[in-house]
């Protein structure tokens, strides 16, 4: 047996393959690839310190390769053993999403690497949700899509047997994870023939747009993937002169100095043709709205404090202004967010300061060269300029809160109101596993940071 290849190798080689495979499904993702490359290499030109913010946290080489992509599962049994496909590429279900409250009949959680070397390695996500079927209120239908959805099968059978045996033997070797990464990839490939008659498509259209996407097709095809740019503003203004129409607004919060949290933006879904198959056998020509094109720009990952103000402040604004579907009151609607926000310090000693958001720490110049200080505090350390603090990125997806993002590629019609009823114990007994709290997670990562600090100080050997 050869050797293991790691997982962060196995899912950087995925990552790669994915983009590959998208770029030439929906070209307008290649379009977009290289608008962001553009922008980004003239924000990084512009502002050294941001250039030295990404290179002391290890993010500079990362910014380009960086993508997140989303599917959608029909059933438990494909979440639990996509659960395990994913652990094969080290990435782990972190987060628990109830898009009930936002009008969509999924919950979700998002499947991704953690721990800062994996994640400098290469920071793959994927937003993975589950159809609520329990959501669809005609108990005909909902039987019928559940007999649909049992009678298909997403995974090649060599790409089970590969994930078995990864397992069994505690990794690939590099013959079984290129063939690994060629198996999965047919999972999220596009199939333009439903599994279903028009007259069923069109009956679960009917009860969600979102239903008929997940329940019609051989498997979950990627829905978009996305780029990570560092001013979307940019971006979004651009769109229109390559040919690409965004949607109104950018989701999440406002322009800012320090962005904060996730902001989003995407082009309107792509009409589709595919072919139904009618009862003689014969296919049927027709249409599927469903794949899209989606930018993000990430912020500083918030405390549970940080949180909480961004979710009152968003509650506000859109107390003032709802952003109507069609964008015609887009501008008000970004007047007020910006307003509102306000609020929300905007510089990073303010944002640390007032516990909203998590860093890390480093030792500075003059901080590797100083005599030991035992018994000073951070905050001392810092104010001497011993220690320098970073913001940390936020690895994971907008709260349910900003719902917009997870309506803009279903049609500005498409809102629908489902009682909304979280239920994680549920969902996690679906996936196999219980999903990790993110914020546990970065208030480790800034925590461990804070203890070398302090430990490199209390051991530094006096300057001579």
């Amino acid at each position: 047996m050869g050797q293991h290849v790691a997982a962060s190798e196995i899912r950087a080689g995925f990552s790669a393959a994915m983009s590959a495979m998208y770029r030439t499904e929906v070209p307008a993702y290649g379009t977009l690839m290289e608008l962001v490359a553009e922008v980004n290499g003239k924000v990084l030109a512009a502002d050294p310190a941001l250039r030295d913010s990404l290179d002391a946290t290890n993010s500079l080489d990362r910014i380009s390769e960086e993508r997140h992509g989303a599917i959608r599962l029909g059933t438990p049994a494909e979440l639990a053993m996509m659960r395990r496909v994913f652990a094969v590429m080290g990435m782990f279900p972190v987060g628990y999403y109830d898009l009930s409250e936002a009008g969509v009949p999924v919950h979700s959680t998002a499947f991704r690497p953690v721990g800062e070397d994996a994640l400098s390695i290469n920071p793959f996500r994927v937003f993975t949700s589950l159809l609520r079927l329990d959501l669809i209120a005609d108990e005909t239908l909902r039987a019928e899509a559940e007999a649909i959805l049992n009678k298909r099968q997403i995974f090649t059978d060599e790409a089970v047997a590969l994930v078995e045996k990864a397992e069994k033997n505690g990794g690939l070797d590099k013959a079984d994870a290129d063939r690994f990464v060629e198996q999965v990839l047919e999972t999220f490939r596009w199939h333009d023939k439903a599994n279903v008659s028009e007259d069923m498509y069109h009956r679960l259209h009917d009860a969600h747009r979102l239903i008929a996407d997940v329940v019609s097709f051989k498997g979950p095809h990627i829905n978009h993937l996305t780029p990570r740019t560092l001013d979307i503003d940019a971006v979004q203004d651009l769109m229109p002169s390559r040919a690409i129409a965004p949607k109104a607004i950018v989701e999440g919060p406002p322009t800012r100095v320090c962005p904060i949290l996730l902001r989003q933006t995407s082009f309107k879904a792509l009409e589709e043709p595919v072919s139904f198959r009618s009862e003689d056998g014969s296919w049927k020509s027709g249409s599927h709205t469903a794949r899209f094109g989606e930018i993000e720009q990430r912020g500083v990952a918030l405390t549970p404090k940080g949180r909480a103000l961004y979710d009152q402040l968003l509650t506000e604004t859109r107390s003032k202004v709802r952003p109507a579907a069609d964008g015609s009151n887009a501008d008000a609607y970004v007047a007020a967010l910006g307003e509102t926000f306000e609020q929300f310090p905007d510089d990073w000693a303010g944002i640390r300061a007032a516990g909203l958001g998590y860093f890390t720490y480093s030792l500075t110049a003059a901080g590797e060269k100083s005599a030991p200080r035992p018994d000073a505090d951070i905050e001392a350390l810092v104010a001497e300029g011993l220690v320098r603090f970073d913001p940390i990125t936020y690895e994971d997806f907008l709260p349910v809160s900003a719902a917009g993002i997870f309506q803009s590629n279903l049609g500005d019609d498409a809102a629908q109101e489902f009682q909304a009823s979280p239920n994680q114990m549920r969902f996690e007994a679906d996936l196999g596993a219980a999903v990790l709290n993110e914020f546990d997670h970065y208030a480790a990562i800034e925590q461990a940071s804070l203890d070398s600090c302090l430990a490199a100080l209390g051991k530094l050997e006096a300057a001579e």
